[in-house]
């Protein structure tokens, strides 16, 4: 099969080595010293997977790779809107887009530009950094990728695309409902970056610490009530079993969303947790943990970015 993987970064670059290893051909759209270091060195996976790939097919030009069989949307939700140009050239009839940012309204922007036909709402649970460029480090575990129609229908290139993944090595979760699963991960990753990011602690702090946990405890509580009101299926002991999740991560573990707001580069604060009070306004659900943890981190984030201005 034909893949398009834009954003070679840490996630990019894990999925593009494993179906390139496996024999599928796999173009990078990237820019930039990425782009450079791509075409000169390959990409490397290193950690609990090693993968040496010394050549890679790699370009800034959409129009060079064209139509494919399945897009790869790897970029985080920040740099969305610099990519969703380039989208149509590498979008034809039958091509599948797969959404693989953190919050949910990934899909929709999405499918603004290339139609909601076109997209495959994706989440993905796994541990990858990026060591350096082209040099992918994973760590903490295989990690999984799920993937589905907007409608839940079983279809041929959603076939196609699950035997692809899982023979190249990736644990592939088929879910029932791939709303209900992008928010039971939404209903973690808000509430954990929340404290994270307000707290500059990793989750082992922030769940071993009685008030900090109860505070938690809450957060996934708001998160989730925004979700029922949204229509979204959630099991009924989400809670429980997100904060169990919560209990089974390393304790050194942070979410993207507190590093990048803690290094002062762009970081998904808006599709994450200024989403979630955005939908809570609309649905009536009262939200103020998060709305004052939104508010307090984008200031921060402003500060930041202003000092990041200035900087020589």
């Amino acid at each position: 099969m034909r893949f398009a993987v834009v954003g070679a970064g840490s996630l990019g670059g894990y999925f593009g080595g494993l179906l390139q290893r496996d024999g599928h051909q796999v173009s990078y759209l990237a820019r930039g010293r990425t782009l450079e270091t791509l075409r000169e060195n390959g990409l490397r996976i290193t950690g609990q997977t090693e993968i040496e790939l010394p050549q890679v097919t790699a370009t800034d030009d959409p129009a060079e790779i064209g139509p494919v069989d399945a897009v790869l949307l790897c970029v985080k939700t920040p740099q969305l809107d610099a990519v969703l140009p380039q989208l149509p050239d590498l979008v034809g009839p039958l091509t599948a887009v797969i959404t693989m940012q953190n919050g949910v309204d990934a899909p929709r922007r999405v499918a603004e530009v290339v139609g909601e036909g076109a997209v495959l709402p994706g989440i993905v649970r796994i541990f990858t950094q990026l060591a350096e460029r082209g040099v992918i480090d994973h760590r903490g575990g295989p990690g999984s990728i799920a993937f589905s129609e907007p409608n839940n229908a079983e279809t041929d290139r959603l076939e196609a695309l699950r035997d692809a993944f899982s023979e190249a090595g990736v644990t592939v979760v088929e879910p029932a409902d791939i709303w209900s699963e992008l928010w039971q991960k939404y209903v973690f990753f808000a509430p954990s970056g929340l404290l994270g990011a307000l707290t500059a602690e990793p989750i082992g702090v922030i769940r071993s610490r009685p008030g900090l946990r109860e505070l938690l405890q809450r957060a996934i509580g708001e998160a989730v009530a925004v979700g029922r009101a949204a229509g979204i299926d959630l099991p009924p002991d989400v809670e429980t079993r997100t904060l169990a999740f919560c209990d089974q991560l390393p304790e050194g573990a942070t979410t993207s969303l507190q590093r990048d707001l803690a290094a002062g580069v762009p970081s998904e604060l808006e599709s994450v947790l200024g989403a979630l009070v955005r939908l809570a306004a609309v649905a009536g659900v009262p939200v103020p943990l998060h709305e004052l943890g939104y508010e307090v981190l984008a200031v921060r984030a402003e500060h930041a970015a202003e000092r990041a201005a200035q900087a020589p």
